[in-house]
């Protein structure tokens, strides 16, 4: 699964961007401190069906930071920025982790432009003891301690460190822009209930995927978000944790297909 840095585009208002394969648009979001080259067991799958988009977050990658403080809604208004440089009028959309929660949001609030939405490992009502937590962490960022190795104890499990999805994720936490990790990692921290009560408005087909062992993004909020709308089905991934699009790629993938290609009757 080695992945080199993939070629980009870059749109005029500074977000870079991979464009392959041919047909109906699907874009994909990676998750904080990640970058595009984290979709690359899917791009390499996907492209097959699919325009596969896969875009770097602001301040991930190489694309331009939004201004320190933005929170969730500004990260969707800088998606729908996204489509509209790129003449989408509408897409699939599949985000992982913060990115689920930027589909959600866009799920919510430009529905007509999204065909179906798909949340891999994504926040939902945390508890509050969860909440604080992920709070505890966003204030440390933002007074400078940013601990990288943290994640990664969180996202794999002990028997998954040293392997190559472990090393590859890694690389990229520690190459990311600071700033720009703060700032996406403070809207992720308040961002599970910014649309929650807005989520059974989605009518499109809607997958909510995650791993059996992810310690954030449990399978109780899966399936809690797939009974709130109209058309969801939750997959639970089974003995893997947060980092399951590369330690799962094959199930993740397949789930994936299953998603593009149900019905979109709501």
């Amino acid at each position: 699964m080695t992945s080199p840095t993939l070629p980009r585009s870059r749109t005029a208002s500074g977000t870079t961007y991979l464009d392959e394969g041919h047909g109906e648009p699907l874009v994909l979001i990676h998750g904080v401190g990640m970058r595009l080259e984290a979709w690359t067991p899917q791009i390499a799958a996907l492209s097959a069906m699919r325009r596969v988009i896969a875009v770097d977050m602001p301040g991930h990658g190489g694309s331009q930071r939004l201004v320190q403080g933005a929170r969730l809604p500004d990260f969707v208004d800088w998606l729908g920025r996204f489509l509209d440089d790129l003449n989408l009028t509408r897409v699939a959309l599949a985000g992982h982790s913060m990115g689920a929660l930027i589909a959600g949001g866009a799920a919510a609030t430009f529905a007509d432009r999204i065909e179906r939405v798909a949340l891999l490992n994504g926040v939902y009502r945390r508890t509050a003891e969860a909440r604080a937590a992920v709070m505890s962490r966003s204030l440390e960022i933002d007074r400078g301690h940013v601990d990288l190795a943290a994640p990664l104890s969180r996202w794999f499990s002990s028997s998954e460190i040293g392997g190559e999805p472990y090393a590859l994720v890694r690389d990229w936490l520690a190459s990311v822009d600071i700033a720009g990790y703060g700032t996406a990692y403070a809207a992720f921290a308040e961002g599970d209930a910014v649309y929650a009560d807005r989520l059974s408005g989605v009518a499109c087909p809607a997958l909510f995927l995650t791993g059996e062992h992810d310690l954030n993004s449990t399978p109780d909020m899966s399936r809690q978000m797939a009974a709130a709308v109209r058309n969801g089905v939750a997959v639970i991934v089974p003995g893997h944790r947060h980092m399951v699009n590369l330690t799962a790629p094959q199930i993740v993938n397949a789930a994936l297909a299953e998603w593009l290609e149900r019905d979109g009757a709501a």
